[in-house]
């Protein structure tokens, strides 16, 4: 059963694809679980929540979609991916989101640092690529502790999309320690660790790399989701067969596809 739980529409700011046309891709692809989750996204510097003031209009929309496209052999569910923020104004709103929508899923993502995108040239001015991903780590490990009912941990080594360092690839031999932690209380925690094939660069064909998936079930973590991260309709399943192999080649034998509270596991 193919599962990609992902993915955005244009009505995330950086979408490109309709939501009905990313919906209709997904069902002609062959999806047996298909999820948009659009982004939520807290501007630490002014405390603004990207998404905010399209949440009633997409969630309303998506919905319309869920009952119209449904059926025994699809599943389109309508999901967020919070942005994590440490401001308790920025987590209370974010948490009242899930509350009054109640998204049949959440990916949970860290994207500001030090109150910059880490996606921009910005964040990493300044730092060594120690301390950018070491700052970038702490942030992670106050994410999980989030109050929203997150469902996911998204990206795990987003910082490295971008960052402008000759060796921008994120090890698990040089950052044990963090991942080690973040690891430990993802299984805890009973969430989801994402394989997200955006790496746009980061030295690995998805993120987490694959020495980071080994440590994982090897501490005993066996819940992992398939992410393409798309932004349109032509990468939907991206990556997916490279995933898919890693994960076999580690030891894992299902992915994880969280629905509302629940988690099923589909055999890969």
């Amino acid at each position: 059963m193919l599962t990609d739980v992902h993915t955005h529409s244009s009505y995330s700011p950086d979408g490109k694809s309709p939501l009905a046309d990313m919906v209709a891709a997904a069902k002609a692809k062959g999806l047996r679980y298909f999820g948009i989750s659009e982004h939520f996204d807290v501007d630490e510097a002014s405390r603004s929540l990207y998404g905010e003031t399209t949440s009633p209009f997409f969630f309303a929309a998506a919905r319309a979609l869920q009952a119209a496209q449904n059926t025994d052999a699809f599943t389109f569910l309508v999901g967020a991916e919070f942005g994590y923020a440490e401001e308790e104004a920025a987590l209370s709103r974010l948490q009242e989101l899930a509350e009054v929508y109640k998204p049949d899923f959440i990916v949970n993502s860290v994207h500001i640092v030090d109150g910059v995108d880490a996606w921009f040239p910005e964040y990493f001015e300044g730092k060594s690529r120690n301390y950018a991903y070491s700052r970038y780590f702490e942030k992670v490990l106050k994410s999980l502790d989030a109050p929203y009912p997150y469902d996911i941990v998204g990206h795990l080594g987003y910082v490295s999309r971008n960052a402008p360092y000759a060796d921008k690839k994120l090890r698990y031999e040089d950052f044990a320690a963090f991942y080690d932690v973040i690891l430990r209380t993802v299984i805890a925690k009973d969430k989801i660790l994402e394989v997200n094939t955006s790496a746009r660069g980061a030295g690995s064909d998805f993120l987490p790399n694959t020495d980071v998936l080994e440590r994982y079930f090897a501490l005993g973590g066996r819940k992992v989701s398939y992410a393409s991260d798309a932004h349109d309709t032509s990468r939907i399943l991206d990556g997916r067969e490279k995933v898919v192999a890693a994960l076999k080649k580690v030891g894992f034998a299902h992915i994880t596809v969280p629905v509302c509270g629940k988690h099923i596991l589909i055999e890969l």
